[in-house]
């Protein structure tokens, strides 16, 4: 969980605040569950990840056999201990009791400058990110990966996909929600999170195209108004990618540390890992 490291706080306080009466404004979607196929159809490559036995997360197709997630679901909530890729499984399409495509992970490297539980508070969401690599790739015509597209500007619409709390057994669409906020390498969003749908992907669609602009790392309550947090993927997600070229265990030879956590005196937001 992180927040806006770019910004002063005073800044940061003066920008939530216009930006979240503008979307007071704005016309944002329900949350629409898709529990059919044809509810689903487009959407399949986005699924819910298992992490062992006590959690999950989502994430999402962006080649046959990589999964892109937040960086924070690969450790253990409790201990703080990195999962171990074999305990980690990737159910495309996951809707009432059958996914689309069952895969295991065999490899998975969080972005080399991501801590868990240390850093500055304020800006640890810019490197929350993590690739899995499949241990089979996924070839099927209903599940075609996405592309990634550019940063998306304040004032944005942008569409959400993702599995929660509350809401684990189907993934739900959220078509419309919008950019409060863009600076460096983080998105403040209006969008609808909460506990599991830390990696789910926020997309850009353009002309019925969807594609990944960001990926969901935490909530915040700010002032009582919800807000998500997103990952900025330019420039993240190439450094990612060549971590994960760069490995050939399971486990990063340079895993982010465990560290003490910040206060982070000064901040107002109240937050909250999804």
């Amino acid at each position: 969980m992180a927040f806006l490291g770019i910004l002063s706080r005073a800044t940061l306080c003066v920008t939530l605040v216009l930006a979240l009466q503008a979307t007071a404004n704005a016309q944002e979607s329900a949350l629409r569950r898709l529990d059919t196929g044809d509810q689903s159809r487009g959407w399949d490559a986005v699924g819910r990840l298992n992490m062992g036995k006590r959690s999950f997360c989502t994430g999402a197709l962006i080649a046959p056999d990589l999964v892109l997630t937040a960086a924070h679901c690969l450790f253990d909530a409790k201990t703080g201990v990195r999962i171990n890729p074999q305990e980690i499984e990737f159910l495309a399409g996951w809707r009432n009791g059958r996914a689309a495509a069952y895969r295991g992970v065999k490899r998975a490297v969080a972005h080399p400058e991501y801590v868990y539980g240390g850093g500055n508070k304020l800006t640890r969401v810019s490197f929350d990110l993590a690739l899995l690599e499949l241990d089979h790739p996924i070839r099927m015509a209903s599940i075609a990966p996405f592309d990634t597209d550019l940063t998306p500007h304040k004032g944005d619409e942008v569409g959400v996909v993702s599995y929660a709390k509350d809401r684990s057994e189907a993934p739900s669409l959220q078509e419309v929600c919008h950019v409060l906020n863009q600076e460096d390498q983080l998105l403040v969003l209006s969008c609808n999170v909460d506990f599991g749908s830390s990696g789910a992907p926020i997309f850009s669609i353009h002309n019925g195209v969807a594609r990944v602009v960001s990926v969901v790392s935490s909530k915040a309550d700010y002032g009582g108004a919800p807000v998500a947090l997103g990952t900025n993927l330019q420039g993240p997600l190439q450094a990612l990618r060549a971590t994960l070229e760069a490995e050939s265990s399971p486990f990063q030879k340079s895993d982010p540390a465990l560290r003490t956590m910040e206060a982070g005196a000064g901040s107002t937001a109240k937050f909250i890992k999804p």
